[in-house]
């Protein structure tokens, strides 16, 4: 009995639209429309956003924990006498060797952690010159075979491997634009002057221009050559680290901070302002698309709308002969669906088409091909048709409730 009568409100709808054809055709081509730039847009959007935090995870190690203190350690009266009134005047603070103290230990909690790789490295500073020419290096002292499983600088070098740090005696990978400037290219030697003297260091490797996370006064040396240059033997001043989970790099990071005391960072903390810009983005990015499909939902409105005003007379005839306020909400609400529906599978059709192109597009950036990211996820598309069909319903239950109201006997009244 239910399903009889739905299936008769059901064709009395699909009929009031093929009446009304070129209206249809325009409040589903509006659907359509709507629906294929929000998943054009949208796959453009959290593609990009996803490779961006992907760079920015795997960019650098996802904690680095370093020898500087949050806030100063304090003095020994403090100490010795907690909670009382201490006062001290004329007193020298020991000056002390930067360094993790006990690295070791940390190494070693860091490794402890499922699916962790921990890979020590000792920063410092040098001048590199060359025919009169000079220029400030951050040098990186590490131990390539780690710092692969840790970093992605072997994926941003343009010409040689971090492994040849390790084959060739005083080898340096530093930047191309730092070359540009010196003059230097692959093989090249170059004098290096920090505290611990003067030496000659060979070119082995250059990493591509752009790359903000390496710097570009930046170049990596092997660990051990790093230490005998800036004279600090056996030391290490950063760890970096790995873990199996990006997103629990923050839980690892403040239990490390919290047993050894050295300042240790996340990926999230160092990229805190950037995260926040991506939500502010993601609010722009859904209140555009969501524009689209509400303008898009004003068709069905309008076809609706159309439809109750020309049916007045057959919506009063219907109420005299027993259909209920509901079933007339129902016939027009089908209308609704039945738009959204068509709509969107138009839709996704042309959704489909437009990331079908926008893939095919190549950008050069920084002598390199790039490719636009995109988000093709069953997730977008459903979201889509959602949306779509929750603006549908409304728009046509507007003028569906107005249909409903009429009083059957003053139309065919003012009729006769």
């Amino acid at each position: 009995m239910i399903e009889g009568r739905l299936a008769l409100l059901l064709g009395i709808a699909v009929k009031h639209l093929s009446r009304r054809r070129r209206q249809t055709l325009v409040a589903v081509s509006g659907v359509a429309v709507g629906v294929g730039f929000f998943l054009a847009v949208s796959a453009l959007m959290i593609g990009s956003q996803a490779d961006f935090i992907e760079r920015l995870i795997n960019a650098a190690p996802h904690i680095i924990v370093s020898d500087e203190l949050r806030s100063p350690a304090p003095q020994a009266g403090p100490r010795a006498f907690p909670g009382a009134a201490v006062s001290l005047h004329g007193y020298k603070v020991r000056n002390e060797v930067r360094g993790l103290k006990g690295w070791p230990a940390i190494l070693a909690a860091a490794d402890a952690v499922p699916g962790a790789i921990a890979s020590p490295s000792l920063t410092g500073a040098v001048t590199l010159r060359l025919g009169g020419r000079e220029e400030a290096l951050g040098i990186i002292g590490i131990e390539p075979d780690i710092e692969t499983k840790v970093s992605t600088i072997e994926t941003n070098l343009r010409t040689g491997r971090l492994h040849d740090l390790q084959t060739v005696q005083g080898g340096v990978i530093i930047g191309e634009e730092l070359a540009r400037r010196l003059g230097v290219g692959m093989g090249d030697i170059v004098a290096a002057t920090s505290s611990g003297g003067t030496r000659s260091l060979r070119i082995v490797g250059l990493f591509k221009r752009g790359q903000s996370q390496l710097g570009a006064s930046s170049g990596y040396v092997l660990l051990r050559e790093a230490q005998s240059m800036l004279g600090r033997p056996f030391i290490i001043n950063r760890i970096g680290i790995r873990v199996a989970d990006p997103y629990q790099a923050q839980a690892v990071a403040a239990q490390l901070e919290a047993r050894f005391g050295y300042k240790a960072e996340s990926w999230q903390e160092r990229s805190a302002d950037l995260l926040s810009l991506i939500l502010v983005r993601d609010v722009i990015m859904y209140t555009v698309v969501s524009a689209i499909l509400l303008v898009a939902s004003f068709g069905i409105y309008t076809v609706v709308s159309n439809s109750v005003a020309d049916k007045r007379r057959d919506i009063a005839i219907m109420r005299s002969i027993g259909f209920s306020q509901l079933d007339l909400q129902l016939v027009f609400v089908a209308e609704g669906i039945i738009l959204s529906l068509a709509g969107v599978l138009l839709g996704w059709m042309l959704g489909y088409g437009l990331m079908g192109i926008l893939g095919t597009l190549n950008f050069p950036v920084n002598g390199d091909d790039y490719r636009i990211p995109l988000d093709r996820g069953a997730r977008q598309y459903a979201l889509a048709a959602a949306a779509s069909l929750f603006a549908g319903v409304v728009a046509a239950w507007l003028p569906a409730r107005k249909a409903a109201m009429v009083d059957p006997v003053d139309i065919l009244r003012g009729a006769a």
